[in-house]
Formats: structure tokens, sequence, C-alpha cells
């Protein structure tokens, strides 16, 4: 599998040439910097934005190749809602920048702006969606792709022309800050959904008004990190590397992706900046890659101070250039080194030549040469528009998963609460898993209560719910869970909150109790309690304090930061923060009905309310979007088909508890067993899906042959509702050590109630293949067990044959 070569007229190869041939070595290492673009201009008093003196002096002396972040605001850049740019002001920026830059620079050569895009244009106005995570969790790769081409239209229409995402890294230890920026913990779903955001982002044409230049990242191993710990030491093999890490890379390039970014950490001694095997064996000759590559921001300092793999700046530039970067993320030691090692003779203008010929090539294929500027008014038409919202809450609906729903509490009866129209239908739900593939069968009935209490730290915080690389939001643009539940209940902004009662209780961190009475009161008046607990990856906003006995906003000389998840946040734990349990537990002491809701950017180890709450639903970091989506779900109006992408451990000393483990890693620990509380792809509905008649075409294959197997699932509740089917494989024997079963397929699927599907996978080479001893990529003959079933335990099996070819049996 290799790249397509992209194609570039006569024309553009001469022009390229041309400008490499004349530039000077000042002028092409400016071409390789990227500085922070934040940095690069005031807004004054009166709204007018100026540009700095710093950036025009940059210019003058070498050019300016890319900015990063641009428009990012945040606490980190110091960009608020005050300081920061509406969308057709960002667009104004983005063409003043530009036009200075063509003006003053020597070469007409176009500014590259590169944005953050994990989860929408961390930009002011922009639409945010729910995090990766929560993207993982909907097994929907084309909703997916739909929202990656909002995101890139919502981007490009406001002049960003390459984003930093998709994220590909594995969890493997989800104490680790970024598991909210990932898929989830299975290289093959992060294929496929790596590979939906190629498209999405990049659309047919790079150059369109509606494409940006995706970047994968980080490259690689990443999410593997040793203890979580964020740009900690890799311990992996070539074997494993190439076959979980590796992979989701090689299938997003073979989509098309332009631009890759090296990841901090080390593997096996060898930082991945400077890994020639990795940006030159592996990406360019072994997969064709022919974009271009960057650092990570500030990877090249990890050299010279951390890693200690360089001498100093001007060692470190000269390696990450000949192992295969091309781009420095901030720019600060391509800027203070490059052009001493050029002299040096650490490198050559060669190799100069060769990053910034990749770097023109983007520019060209993105069309900046002909179109460099946005538009102003399209911007302001696109960017947050209600059709993104609305696909904001779709995203966010369909990634929330139901883990427990005890006696079927859910959904519940918005007639009961006094809200006009009546509930929607009865529905069937299970609590658990069952160990057979029919899946549980409890019928489930509406139930009611004239009150409703929406109690804890995330009920109503709106930054706790979007997740890191999130930008300043204006009041009122995000829907909380208080807020949903509000709406759904037809209790509109500034009435009184009528049935529905609300108390924070607590904070996500610290110790304060304060808040306990105010919510013990709150929902001994209420009939129902929703709880609203979890963790936060809100950067300090200055949002200050709440009082945590009327939840209002309290501006206070301190600021508080909540943030347990995020870049660098990485945790000995998976238990709740602060007194959030205690906060449960005090609840729990009414005997009511209590739905606990989970915000988070990682999974929950927290056995005690697995055990005592009624009805539990995960809903990651669901966007601006997410409390009405929630509130969709709790009422009905939704019927939950999210699925886990990663592994909850009953506690942190399980992990790993990823599925896809080795028959070798043994049995239990003396305390307990390696059970998942919830293993991978599981997720309730509030219908019922029975699994039944699995059945191969043929039960005997050659290794290059394929074979489709094939399951009924039916819908015995009487709900319509969404099933995603997984196809697992195992290899009974095999030369090296395998898994005890791979991910290998997935279906997602809607059933009206009684209609029964037969669902089909092709099984080839593709799903039975595996990194041999040799790193090649080999199917061996032998017995292999197929798996189709609701997650990764509850499953119907059936066996295959690999035999040898008919050529090699007959010698």
């Amino acid at each position: 599998m290799k790249q397509k070569p992209t194609s570039r007229s006569a024309d553009v190869e001469a022009r390229i040439r041309e400008l490499l041939d004349v530039m000077t070595p000042e002028e092409k290492i400016g071409q390789l910097a990227q500085p922070f673009g934040w940095t690069c201009y005031t807004k004054n008093e009166d709204g007018s934005v100026e540009l700095t003196e710093a950036f025009k002096r940059r210019v003058a002396t070498g050019g300016v190749g890319s900015l990063y972040g641009t428009l990012r605001a945040d606490p980190w850049t110091g960009v608020t809602l005050a300081t920061g740019l509406s969308p057709r002001e960002g667009a104004e920026l983005f063409n003043q920048i530009q036009e200075y830059a063509l003006r003053h620079g020597k070469h007409g050569i176009p500014i590259l702006f590169g944005e953050e895009c994990s989860h929408g244009h961390m930009a002011i106005g922009a639409t945010v969606f729910p995090v990766p995570l929560s993207v993982g969790s909907t097994w929907n790769p084309e909703l997916y792709r739909e929202m990656c081409r909002a995101v890139a239209l919502e981007t490009r229409s406001q002049g960003g022309a390459a984003t930093y995402s998709p994220v590909l890294d594995i969890v493997r230890d989800p104490r680790w800050g970024r598991t909210e920026e990932c898929y989830g913990e299975d290289p093959y779903l992060t294929s496929v959904l790596g590979r939906a955001a190629i498209e999405g982002l990049q659309g047919e044409d790079l150059s369109a008004d509606d494409a940006i230049l995706a970047t994968l990242k980080h490259f690689a191993a990443y999410g593997s990190s040793e203890g979580g710990r964020n740009s900690a030491p890799v311990h992996m093999g070539p074997r494993e590397l190439h076959e979980i890490d590796l992979l989701p890379f090689r299938h997003a390039v073979d989509a098309g992706a332009r631009s890759v970014m090296t990841a901090y950490n080390e593997i096996d001694g060898i930082p991945c900046t400077t890994n020639e095997y990795l940006l030159q064996d592996i990406l360019r000759d072994e997969w064709g890659f022919d974009g271009f590559v960057i650092t990570d921001c500030g990877a090249l300092g990890l050299l010279t101070a951390g890693q200690n793999t360089a001498e100093d700046g001007e060692d470190a530039s000269a390696q990450a250039i000949l192992a295969g970067v091309d781009m420095e993320m901030s720019g600060e030691m391509f800027d203070r080194h490059l052009l001493s090692a050029l002299r040096a003779g650490r490198l050559s203008e060669a190799d100069l030549d060769r990053a910034v010929r990749r770097v023109l090539e983007a520019k060209f294929d993105l069309g900046l040469f002909d179109r460099p500027f946005a538009d102003p008014d399209r911007a302001q038409r696109m960017i947050g528009r209600d059709e993104h919202r609305r696909l904001a809450r779709r995203v966010a609906a369909e990634s929330l998963v139901l883990l427990k729903n005890e006696g079927g509490l859910l959904p519940l009866d918005r007639a009961a609460f006094g809200a006009d129209g009546a509930s929607t239908p009865r529905r069937s739900g299970g609590e658990d898993s069952s160990d057979s593939a029919s899946g549980p069968s409890r019928e489930g009935r509406g139930r009611t209560g004239g009150r409703i209490a929406v109690i804890g730290p995330n009920a109503d915080a709106p930054y706790n719910q979007l997740g890191d690389y999130t930008s300043p939001q204006p009041a009122g643009a995000i829907a909380t869970v208080l807020g949903g539940i509000r709406a759904a209940l037809g209790v509109r902004p500034g009435e009184d909150s009528g049935p529905v009662l609300h108390a924070p209780g607590c904070r996500i961190r610290g110790d304060s109790r304060e808040g306990f009475p105010a919510a013990l009161d709150c929902a001994a008046q209420a009939d129902t309690i929703v709880l609203v607990l979890g963790g936060s990856s809100a950067r300090d906003f200055g949002e200050g304090t709440i009082d945590l006995q009327t939840g209002a906003s309290v501006v206070t000389e301190h600021a508080w930061n909540d943030m347990e998840c995020g870049e660098g946040i990485d945790r000995s734990t998976l238990d709740l923060a602060g007194v959030q349990l205690e906060l449960a537990q005090e609840i729990f002491k009414l005997n009511k009905p209590v739905i606990v809701v989970y915000i988070n950017g990682r999974p929950i180890a927290e056995p005690w309310i697995a055990e005592q709450a009624s009805a539990i639903l995960e809903a990651w970091y669901p966007g601006q979007e997410g409390g009405h989506a929630i509130a969709d779900v709790l009422f009905g109006d939704v019927n939950p088909s999210g699925r886990l992408t990663i592994s909850f451990p009953k506690h942190v000393g399980q992990l790993p508890v990823y599925h896809y483990k080795r028959r070798t890693r043994g049995k239990r620990y003396l305390e307990d067993d390696f059970e998942a509380q919830y293993p991978f792809g599981f997720g309730l509905s509030y219908t019922e899906f029975r699994y039944g008649n699995i059945r191969l075409d043929r039960t005997e294959i050659e290794p290059d042959g394929q074979v489709r197997v094939t399951v009924d699932v039916s819908n015995v509740g009487d709900r319509a509702g969404d099933e995603v089917v997984q196809l697992y494989i195992s290899d009974l024997a095999a030369t090296v050590v395998r898994p005890e079963k791979m991910l290998k397929g997935f279906r997602k699927i809607r059933l009206e109630p009684g209609e029964t599907a037969s669902v089909t996978f092709a099984v080839g080479r593709e799903q039975l293949r595996f990194v041999g001893r040799d790193l090649s990529w080999q199917v061996e003959p032998g017995a292999f067990r197929l798996m189709i079933g609701r997650n990764s335990v509850d499953y119907l099996t059936t066996e295959l044959q690999v035999v040898r070819p008919a050529a090699v049996r007959s010698t």
C-alpha cells in the first residue's frame, strides 16, 4: 500500500525550481519556521487591528512561510473574547497579514496558516463539536466525515489552510491526559475514523474553498508512553509498533494525507523528531508519502534539554532536517540555528531545498498562490451556522453510551414533569451485557416524577463539557445538561425553574463540602435525580469560582482551575477527583432513582457508583450542543447507540485492560481478575437486539482468498434503534504470540421493532494478516476463529481454515 503521488503541472514544477534558484538561505529557512500567529497582531480599543513591528521585520529579513494558531484564543495565547476576533474580523486579519507578506516579501510566496481543529476550529465563534473520544463512540465514520467537512468549511472560509488533526494515537493507558483527543484504544477503528477525517478535511480537491490540509499526529506511539505520562519514553518492539501504532497512519497516508507531525516521545531511546527510520524508511520509502513533516511545538528543544541527543540547537536543527523534518512549529530552533548549521557544513543546501520544496508544493496544491485571500462575508455566513449546530447535536447524541439502565429507568417521561406533549413510546432496555449473544431482556417502563433535580459540578459548567483545545465562548453559546433538561421540559431561560431543581454540590477538584447541604435539600425535593459528575479539561478562562450553595458565578482574586484532564494533565488514578464520590454517596442515601451522567475526558473507575446507580450515561466531552443531546437521550427522543472505544477498568491497578490482550498475559492478580468494568464495544440501548445464525459461505480459503461471514441481527424490542455489529478475529496458532482477538470490522445498522437484518463482512488477507518476525505482513495457514457480536466479550463464533495454496500443497 503506497500513497498515490500528487500530480502537478509542468508550470508548477517550473515555478518551484525557479523559486529555489532565486531564494537566499535565509529566505528558505523562513519557509521552514512557523512562528506563533497570535503574536503578529494587536487589537486596539477601537476594534482596529495592527500588525506588529516584529512581524514586519521578519517579513523584511527572511520572510514568513507559515503561522501557527493565528486565531487561537485561550489562556495560553492570552487571547480573550475581548481581545480576539469575530469570524469576519478573523478573515480580515488573515487578508491583512497575507497582503502585507505578498507586498513586502521578495518572491510573492503566500503564508500557510495552520490552525487547531481537533473538534472544531479553535477560534472565536466556531462550532465546538464533541471531542474525538466522543466521535469514536459513535462508530459512525460517515457522520464523522460530515463533521470534518463542516470543520474544514469553517476553517478555510476564515483563511486557515492547514489543521493539526486528526490524532491517530492509540491509547494504552487512559491515565494519559490526552486520551480525550484520541478515538480510543483500537488500531482498526482508529484507522477507519482516520481515513474518514482525511476525506472530510481535505475533500476531493485540496485547493477548494471548503478543504484544508490534514496533519496526522503524533508520529509515532505517543499514546503508548510509560505510565500514561505525556511525552514519556515508549517501550515497544518493532512488530507491535507496525501492527498497532503505525497502522492508522499507514491507512491515513493511503487516504491522501498531506502532512505528518512528529511525536515528542522517544521509542527505544530514539526521539521521534529525529528518527530517520520512521520519517524516511517507513513514511516515505515504504508508504510513498509525498507531503511535508512538521515537528510538534518545542520538540526540537527536547533534543538538547530532556532527551539530550543533540549537543546544541545547531546540532538539533541539522539532525531534524536530515532525518526528514521539513518545518518546525514555533520556529525557535530553526530561526536561530539552521543557518549556522548550514554554514558549518552539518547539512547541505540540497537538504534545505528538499524541505522547502515540500512546503512550496503544499502551498501550490492548496491553491494559495492563485487564491491567497479569504472572503470575510463568507466567513460570517459559514462559521457557527445553525446547520453546524444541528450537526454537533447529532454527533453528540450518537456518541452517548448508556452503561447501565436498571429496571428500565430510562427513558424518562416528559409528561410526568408537566411538559407539554406525551412522552415517547415505551422502550425495552437492559442493565448489563449477557454471556449469550441474545443479550439482556428486561421490560422498561418510562418512570415518572413530578420534579427532577440536576445536581453535580458538571450539571451547569459550560467549559467543562467542551474539552481541551477550545476557544472562549460567549454567554449562552453552550447548552449545559441543566440547560438541555430545562429546554426539553419547556422551561425558558429566565423563567422559574418549575419542575427542574439545581445545585452544584461541589467542584470537580478541591475538598470543599459546603455545597452538600444545598444539593441534598434540592435532591430531597425531587422524585428523580440526575447527578452530573466527571472531569474537566477546561483551562482557566477567567470564569472565577462558583457559589457551591447557589451555583452562581463568583468573581474572586484567586483563579480556580478544575482541569484534571487535557494535554500535560496526567493522573495516577482514574477515581473521581475531589469530593465527588462523597457527594454521590450522600445523594444515594436518599433512596431515590439516580441517573449518573459522566462528562469527562478519560474512563472513570468508580465501582461503587457502577453498583449503586440506577442508570449511568457516559457523555465524554459532548461539545456545545451536549446538554441538548443528553436531554434527547434522557427523555427518549434519541435511542442511545454509542459504544465504548476504550475499556473501563474496575480500578487503576488492573491497567492495562485494552481488549486485544495477548494470550500470555495471564488470568488475574491476587486481589482481582483482568476483566474490565465495561469492555470495549459495550453500550446499551432502549431496545433489545438478538444475534443468531452465524455462517460462512465457505469454511476453507487460501491466504489470498476471501470468505463472507454473515450473522442475523433482530430487533426484538418495541423501539427502533441502532446497533453496532462488531467483527473480531482470533488467529488460533501462529509463529509469533498473537492477541486473543482483534477488531477487524464493524457495521452500524438501524432496525425497526421486529425487523431482522443479515449483516455480512468480507474476510480476506487484510483481516487475517499480521506482522511476522521479518516485519513483513503475512497470512499463515491455520485455524482462525471469527466472532460477531455486540461487544468484545459478547458474540457468536465460527471457525475458518486457511490452507496452503494448491500449488504449494501439490509439491
